[in-house]
């Protein structure tokens, strides 16, 4: 992910609309990181499936670290087998950029995949989350304990006039699961584009909360 993409994400993104539903509050959540130290750092385990390109799947698979840096920014890592590559820093104090990182990416992936403009893409995205969304209480296990949280689900091109060029991608949904108890507030953020079979989607990008470190 270049930083240039994250930088006007991350600007777009909390551009807050005038008349936002829950839904937006709770994705956007602030002050997010505000209970962790400076030296923890938040793991996620990156799985992403393209039935279409399973090499482009493959290099996207991984782990993404959120941790601390220096003048109050937070540093998100991707992390493949020995390699990394740094995703950029962004104000700690804005909140978790794991979630800007997750709608980016599967902005990008969207784009490339049904061949249509990020920007429109990007506007359909935002434009669900100022609409009555699905909110549900789940829970989700972390770690040895299961824990309590809301699950926020989008369907942005669900009534779209454009949807059936979208090669599927019009099923897209985007689901968030955020809770206090979780480090950093998003236990899961999945998106889903469903395909013939439950077990062979046509398109799937999920970030997982697997842990908090403390590193030295």
């Amino acid at each position: 992910m270049r930083k240039s993409l994250m930088a006007i994400g991350l600007a777009l993104w909390l551009a807050q609309p005038a008349a936002a539903e829950p839904a937006y509050d709770l994705i956007f959540k602030q002050g997010t990181l505000s209970d962790l130290g400076m030296q923890s750092v938040l793991v996620y385990d990156r799985q992403v499936e393209i039935a279409a390109d399973l090499d482009r799947a493959r290099r996207s698979t991984g782990t993404v670290d959120m941790a601390f840096a220096t003048d109050d920014m937070a540093q998100l890592t991707f992390r493949q087998d020995d390699k990394h590559q740094s995703l950029g820093r962004f104000p700690a104090s804005v909140g978790n950029p794991i979630v800007m990182y997750f709608v980016e990416t599967v902005l990008r992936d969207v784009a490339h995949e049904a061949g249509g403009s990020p920007f429109y893409i990007r506007t359909k995205i935002k434009d669900s989350l100022v609409q009555p969304a699905e909110i549900e209480s789940v829970t989700l296990r972390f770690g040895d304990r299961d824990v309590a949280g809301q699950k926020i689900t989008l369907h942005p091109f669900r009534d779209d006039e454009n949807r059936d060029r979208m090669k599927g991608y019009g099923d897209l949904s985007l689901s968030f699961t955020v809770s206090e108890d979780y480090p950093g507030w998003y236990g899961a953020l999945v998106a889903d584009v469903p395909g013939e079979t439950e077990t062979q989607p046509i398109y799937s990008n999920r970030l997982i909360l697997t842990g908090e470190e403390v590193r030295q």
